[in-house]
């Protein structure tokens, strides 16, 4: 059975992707919560307390609601809004 590798077992280079990594994700987690409380109901799909607990799943939670959990608004979608 191999053993695991501790922080100082990796070279420097590892350790800045597994500390990338983990930034990216709490950015996504961070970026997916504050979506889904600012977000209405109505444009989301399913419940939001479900959507936030799925939100903690790794990588994939965050980027499962980005991808399937909001609804597209179709008359918005491709028009520009011009002010006078």
């Amino acid at each position: 059975m191999a053993r695991r590798k501790s922080w100082r077992d990796m070279s420097r280079g590892q350790r800045f992707m597994l500390m990338g990594s983990g930034a990216l994700n709490m950015a996504l987690l961070g970026a997916a919560q504050r979506s889904i409380a600012k977000t209405p109901d109505s444009q989301i799909r399913g419940k939001k307390a479900l959507w936030r607990a799925a939100a903690f799943i790794n990588f994939f939670g965050p980027l499962s609601y980005f991808i399937f959990g909001r609804r597209r608004n179709a008359g918005a979608a491709g028009k520009a809004t011009i002010k006078r």
